[in-house]
């Protein structure tokens, strides 16, 4: 299960317009962001601190992965939402950057609205391997189970603080939360991506971590193979967050990649 999850230390600076919620720095080109199933926007703060000065405009919108009806709680609903945020942006093209679920998400947003995405960039990515999301759910009340599940999202275990555990924790005490959350893996395992993957033109970036422990390296190999315009970097001593755990070898290999197609 993917228990990915950081406070939103930028919670302040968040716009309200409407049904979204999000945060927005720089100008230029813009990078819209997807966080992971439990993954806060802080996640991204290397990418948020690195980008804007290089031209882009970095947009983070938080999906309302707690916030729909559970019936709408999947991944095709979650992809319409990112479109319609492109949409309410005024935006002709994006370019869009997922870890984890996001990058499912991402991945679905490309193949369902492909004009509207210039380029598309993953890492640690659901979509292809179902013991992403479905090898063990949460186990409500056993913290020492939460903290060996988040530890084993990164390489340094020392990585998944206190404060990351403790938040993990709460979500999968919650109800509601709980709930939806096994909702949205349920339908991530259901919209396995193997097929549609081929048919997929847009320019692909592929950052992954070489001890990723939730999508192993052999998942991006699958990525790689499969998509028809994609490029693969691996990132070593690196878990499943490459963009939390080595923020500036991963802001190094996406904007030379960004630069050389010329986005």
């Amino acid at each position: 299960m993917l228990l990915l999850i950081a406070v939103n230390s930028m919670a302040n600076q968040l716009k309200k317009e409407g049904k979204f919620n999000y945060l927005e720095v720089g100008e230029g080109t813009p990078i819209i962001i997807l966080h992971g199933l439990m993954g806060g926007l802080s996640n991204f703060d290397g990418v948020t601190d690195f980008f804007p000065a290089k031209g882009y405009k970095v947009l983070i919108p938080e999906l309302p992965i707690y916030k729909m009806s559970v019936l709408k709680t999947n991944v095709k609903n979650f992809a319409k939402y990112v479109k319609d945020f492109i949409d309410h942006k005024g935006y002709n093209e994006v370019i869009l950057l997922g870890n984890s679920l996001g990058g499912h998400i991402g991945l679905l947003c490309t193949k369902l609205y492909p004009e509207k995405i210039k380029a598309l960039v993953i890492t640690g990515s659901s979509g292809l391997y179902e013991s992403a999301m479905g090898e063990s759910y949460p186990k409500r009340g056993d913290r020492d189970y939460i903290q060996k599940k988040a530890e084993n999202v990164f390489y340094d275990p020392k990585v998944a603080t206190k404060e990351i555990v403790d938040d993990v924790y709460e979500t999968v005490n919650d109800r509601n939360k709980l709930i939806r959350t096994l909702a949205i893996a349920k339908s991530a395992i259901r919209h396995n991506m193997a097929k549609d993957l081929p048919n997929m033109e847009t320019p692909t970036c592929i950052i992954w971590g070489k001890n990723d422990n939730v999508t192993p390296p052999q998942v991006a190999d699958e990525f790689h193979e499969l998509l028809p315009d994609s490029s693969l970097f691996w990132i070593d001593k690196c878990g499943h967050a490459a963009m939390m755990e080595h923020p500036h070898t991963f802001n190094k290999l996406l904007y030379a990649w960004l630069e050389e197609r010329g986005y």
